[in-house]
């Protein structure tokens, strides 16, 4: 299981981390959609998926979680 080496590092994929790394910054899904030019639908569901990893309801706790968890420096 060498391929679950990588990512066992962090728990975000690098998209997932350039869509929160937006979001801190007060981006809408809309705006986060238009600069990394993937569709708000996309964005999305990258900010639900990390909000099932983290086991959390709502963009808010999963930034906090992320910040706690090192994942996110802001």
């Amino acid at each position: 299981m060498k391929g679950n080496e990588h990512n066992s590092k962090f728990l975000l994929t690098h998209r997932e981390r350039e869509v929160f790394e937006l979001l801190v910054q007060d981006k809408t899904t809309r705006d986060i959609a238009g600069l990394l030019f993937i569709s708000e639908k996309t964005v999305r569901n990258h900010i639900s998926n990390v909000m099932q990893k983290l086991n959390v309801k709502g963009r808010s706790q999963a930034v906090v979680e992320l910040i706690k968890q090192g994942e996110l420096i802001i």
